[in-house]
């Protein structure tokens, strides 16, 4: 039965209310952003310097969550530019503060500025985050230029301490977070040679292959033996998926199946200590005792598993004692456009980003406005709460908002609580910690505890600054509804529904994927595993702007099935193709395979240009399969019935903004 816009709102609302899955954050992360927060506080308790202490905290916990995985470089770059960031906009608003046309004129820029950043990623976008936040927090504190200027780099030193724990171990295991995530690779592979997925699913590993990719092979300091190894891995493993979704259920006996996920886990475990293990090795020759009756299929499994075994011997630190490998860049079609073409391509009204960028500028200058023409107490709650809940999209706006006002009463009421029970300086100090260490491990997972475990953090260190948590309550509740409200508001007068984005995101995935299928006809490894990377990173595009669908009201039950079945077909087409990549060169760009190629290319592209609004493009025919391929025939299959599903009509034709 159709779900209406309202049902498919409230799932997406009880989603996130009501389930808590599983923390992601390791304990070792969250225990040392913990340990960066509550450090400098016990040394400034010590010392008599708890002001320095507090302000170090507040450095820290702003840019606490820049600490994600990656490697050791850019782990510490992300950190480091969170800090700088935070501690410019506080040092901005301790010197302004006092200026309130000035600092209305701040929050407008660096809203806008800050807004933009979403074009980036994730990591762009927490820095805008983090120096909004400073900006009105450190506004509530203005000071004269030498003491702002001390403060503000209080605050960087604060943020730095982070980078520092975060990269402690870099010279004791410069190659542990790629690793970590390749054996995370090879784990789910091994899930998935056990249970091979139907036709209609989304090939799994997608997101974490095209991490891998952008991890490894964008280091330009990747030397040394065990670097050498951690590519050949990524490329064995990229193989080896091909060989799964390749397979046919004749050629996925249970038994086999069994034994090569056996050797999988193996190498996995392997790259989990970073010792070399024999698991692996003894488990492969067992596999290949039975080539005999494998088939040609299992048995081409068995050239990129051998390789993976070797080199998970070498993916430690043992590695970095051999002969410096050559030095490899991130390739152009992983790299992208320079940041400044990316960024004056988006400053028009059409880009999502440029609209995004201008409605958190004008909302956080209103909220600014009106904190401090209305005389709000602890007002600076209003601007700081809009930073944190205004964001892209109405579903995440919406679920943010909902979760960011009964987290905060929620953690309010707990924090003041605890604070009453007891007046010791110390125990605030250990309650923040618990606090802080909730707020990271959690923040994944279940946001509104997060919001709860954020609140009661800030609280304590306003406490210890010497403000009254339970006189200021109230103030900070009628804020936070206010700001929720206002980021609700400003998205409805001026929104931006995914409904209009969902068909050029289909478009741009269907685009790479023809262009992937035009490379099956070269013999240019390079270029093949570019546009092999360039239609998976669109797919990941394309699938984040479905989730949104879902959780958007106004969007029919029929414009997302019918998105969700050019998402699906689109899928098994692609899925398809790879498998072409288990062909050799010369069957691929023999004449006929080629011209088909191309010919199917171009029927993938007719789809793609139907889906931008071109409704004149007349959809050819899928060309007809040359030979008895079965993979070819698949190929042709998952064409015609992607042509089928948009003959009708174009996907998202209903819905303007």
């Amino acid at each position: 039965m159709p779900v209406n816009s309202r049902w498919s709102l409230r799932a997406a609302l009880d989603s996130k209310l009501l389930r808590f899955s599983r923390p992601d954050v390791p304990l070792v992360v969250a225990t040392r952003n913990t340990a960066g927060v509550v450090l400098p506080l016990f040394l400034g308790l010590a010392l008599g310097k708890l002001g320095i202490g507090i302000w170090l905290a507040l450095g820290a916990l702003v840019v606490m969550f820049s600490d994600q995985p990656g490697p050791y470089r850019q782990r510490l770059s992300h950190i480091a530019l969170a800090a700088l960031g935070a501690a410019l906009a506080g040092w901005a608003g301790f010197v302004f503060g006092a200026q309130r046309e000035i600092m209305i004129a701040l929050a407008l820029l660096l809203g806008f500025g800050g807004g933009l950043l979403v074009q980036f990623g994730a990591a762009a976008s927490r820095i805008g985050m983090t120096s909004m936040i400073l900006l009105v927090i450190a506004g509530a504190s203005p000071m004269p230029l030498a003491q702002a200027t001390l403060d503000g780099l209080l605050l960087l030193a604060g943020g730095l301490l982070q980078a520092l724990l975060a990269v402690a171990a870099w010279p004791l295991g410069r190659c542990r977070p790629q690793r970590m995530l390749l054996a995370q690779i090879y784990r789910e592979l091994a899930q998935l040679t056990r249970q091979r997925p139907g036709d209609d699913v989304a090939p799994p590993l997608s997101e974490r292959m095209l991490d891998a990719q952008t991890m490894l092979l964008g280091e330009r300091d990747a030397h040394g033996r065990a670097s050498e190894a951690l590519l050949v891995l990524l490329d064995a493993a990229e193989q080896l998926r091909l060989h799964v979704l390749a397979a046919d259920d004749a050629m996925h006996a249970p038994a086999l199946s069994h034994d090569t996920a056996t050797v999988l886990d193996a190498i996995a475990a392997a790259l989990q200590t970073g010792t070399p293990g024999s698991a692996a090795a003894n488990a492969l020759q067992r596999l290949q005792q039975q080539s005999a009756v494998a088939g040609m299929a299992q048995a081409a499994m068995l050239a990129p598993l051998a390789r993976a075994v070797r080199n998970a011997n070498w993916a430690g630190s043992a590695g970095e004692l051999r002969a410096a490998a050559a030095e490899r860049s991130l390739p152009p079609a992983l790299r992208g456009d320079s940041p400044w073409v990316q960024l004056r391509a988006n400053l028009n009204m059409k880009s999502a980003a440029f609209r995004h960028a201008l409605r958190m500028g004008v909302a956080l200058a209103l909220g600014v406005a009106v904190e401090r023409y209305l005389g709000l107490a602890h007002g600076y709650w209003l601007p700081m709460t809009l930073a944190i809940v205004l964001r892209a999209d109405f579903a995440a706006t919406l679920s943010f908002g909902v979760q960011r006002a009964l987290g905060t009463v929620l953690g309010l009421l707990l924090t003041t609580l605890l604070l009453n029970l007891s007046s010791s300086t110390l125990a605030a100090i250990l309650l923040l910690g618990v606090l802080a260490f909730l707020f990271r491990w959690l923040g994944n997972s279940n946001y509104l505890l997060a919001v709860a475990a954020l609140t009661g953090a800030v609280v304590i260190l306003l406490a210890l600054a010497g403000e009254s948590a339970a006189q200021s309550m109230h103030d900070r509740l009628i804020a936070t509804f206010l700001a929720c409200g206002a980021a609700l508001g400003g998205y409805l007068l001026w929104p931006t529904w995914e409904r209009t984005r969902i068909q050029p995101a289909l478009a741009a995935m269907l685009r790479a994927y023809a262009d992937y299928l035009a490379a099956l006809t070269g013999a240019d490894a390079r270029r093949l595993a570019h546009m092999r990377a360039a239609s998976r990173l669109a797919r990941v595009n394309a699938l984040a702007s479905l989730e949104r669908l879902r959780g958007e009201p106004f969007a029919t039950a029929e414009l997302r099935m019918r998105a969700e079945r050019v998402f699906a077909h689109a899928n098994r087409l692609v899925r398809s193709a790879m498998s072409l990549e288990l062909l050799p060169v010369e069957q691929r760009a023999a004449p006929a395979a080629a011209a088909w190629l191309r010919q199917c290319a171009e029927g993938v592209n007719a789809c793609a240009r139907h889906l931008d609004g071109a409704r004149d493009v007349a959809l050819p025919p899928p060309p007809a399969a040359p030979g008895e391929g079965l993979v070819l025939q698949r190929l042709t299959d998952a064409l015609r019935a992607l042509q089928n599903v948009l003959q009708p009509a174009v996907v998202a034709g209903a819905g303007t903004d």
